[in-house]
């Protein structure tokens, strides 16, 4: 059974999604997401780049509240291990919101920050419970697809709750419910070893020059303001700088090609990425569990990938904000993308509210 609810209700919740690379919130007013917003955090640099990207939030997120976060910032290399990044999030979050604050413990509910140290292992990295949990009550069987900036989760969700058959990242490596693939900050070198050019099959230089916002960019699919990132050179984030970088992958440079070739370099990257995302889709999908009409639900910066898998995989894809139309004000920006901040938001005010109700 899920632990009791440390807040109060309160008249504003902002859910929290504490991540490495980004820090995303969301807030909810009388049960319905009024606001969202992701910023850039360095988190590997350590706890005072948290409290930079904090100070430039909007008010609203600065603001009395009842908090709710969740995170996936412990696996930085600023903290000794998952348990030290846990229990240093919890303590910065009690330190630095204004109002109670609960940490989302997925199967184990909400936590006060004093009790996230000792369930460290329920609360590390488990945004991706709290939005299956969430959709699990408008969807009753589907496959949740969160490709975000870095990574990708496939979530069953069977019955109306969060079906994965792993929980850590370690388990859920080993299934296929996370798929270490997202569509900004990917090196290229982990979607192939090889790829085609000008009718001939290339090897790829063993760098870091381009990732797969530029691949994306230069296609065409990456959604405006996606990439927060600093390019692999450092430079800008034009479609001819993003040429430039892909380029260097095969040991050219972008005069050496024209913009159709470079189309047709980044489509094979783009088509790499996609296909271990059906790979994985596919084995989950296999289960006997999940009905064959399951759609797809379609969340994170790079929900057009999770919609071209469900294309393939000859499902209907819902998208997230289309699921929760209901409960999101206007469909603000971001809300897609910070599909976890909203959930832990949603499913904090709405337990208060049963709780108050009973």
């Amino acid at each position: 059974m899920p632990a009791a609810h440390p807040l109060p209700r309160p008249a504003r919740t902002i859910g929290w999604d504490l991540g490495g690379v980004h820090v995303k919130a969301a807030l909810v007013e009388g049960g319905i997401v009024r606001a969202v917003v992701q910023a850039p955090c360095p988190l590997w640099r350590g706890l005072p780049a948290l409290d930079a990207t904090f100070a430039g939030l909007p008010n609203w997120a600065r603001g009395e509240a009842a908090h709710a976060v969740t995170m996936t910032g412990e696996l930085t290399d600023c903290f000794a291990d998952r348990t030290d990044g846990v229990a240093q999030l919890a303590g910065w979050a009690a330190t630095h919101l204004a109002g109670e604050v609960a940490i989302y413990a997925g199967r184990a509910g909400f936590v006060a920050p004093r009790d996230a140290e000792p369930n460290a292992a329920e609360i590390a990295s488990a945004n991706w419970h709290a939005t299956a949990a969430l959709l699990g009550r408008h969807v009753p069987d589907a496959l949740l697809v969160d490709v975000g900036s870095t990574t990708a989760d496939l979530i069953p969700i069977v019955g109306g709750r969060a079906a994965a058959a792993g929980y850590s990242d370690a388990e859920r490596l080993e299934t296929g419910e996370l798929v270490y693939t997202g569509v900004v900050r990917t090196p290229l070198l982990a979607l192939s070893d090889h790829a085609p050019f000008r009718g001939r099959r290339t090897r790829l230089m063993s760098e870091t020059f381009a990732h797969a916002a530029d691949v994306h960019r230069i296609t065409g699919d990456l959604p405006e303001g996606a990439d927060q990132q600093a390019s692999g050179d450092g430079k800008g984030k034009s479609v001819p700088e993003s040429e430039t970088r892909l380029a260097r992958m095969i040991g050219r440079d972008r005069g050496e090609g024209t913009d159709e070739d470079w189309r047709a370099l980044a489509g094979h990257f783009a088509e790499a990425q996609l296909r271990l995302l059906h790979d994985a889709a596919a084995t989950l999908l296999s289960r006997p569990d999940i009905p064959a009409a399951a759609p797809v639900i379609a969340c994170g910066a790079g929900a057009f990938l999770a919609d071209a898998l469900a294309r393939r995989l000859g499902r209907r894809c819902l998208p997230f904000t289309e699921v929760l139309a209901d409960r999101i004000a206007g469909r603000p920006d971001w809300a897609s993308t910070c599909g976890p901040a909203l959930a832990v938001a949603l499913l904090s005010a709405d337990t208060l509210v049963s709780k108050e109700d009973r």
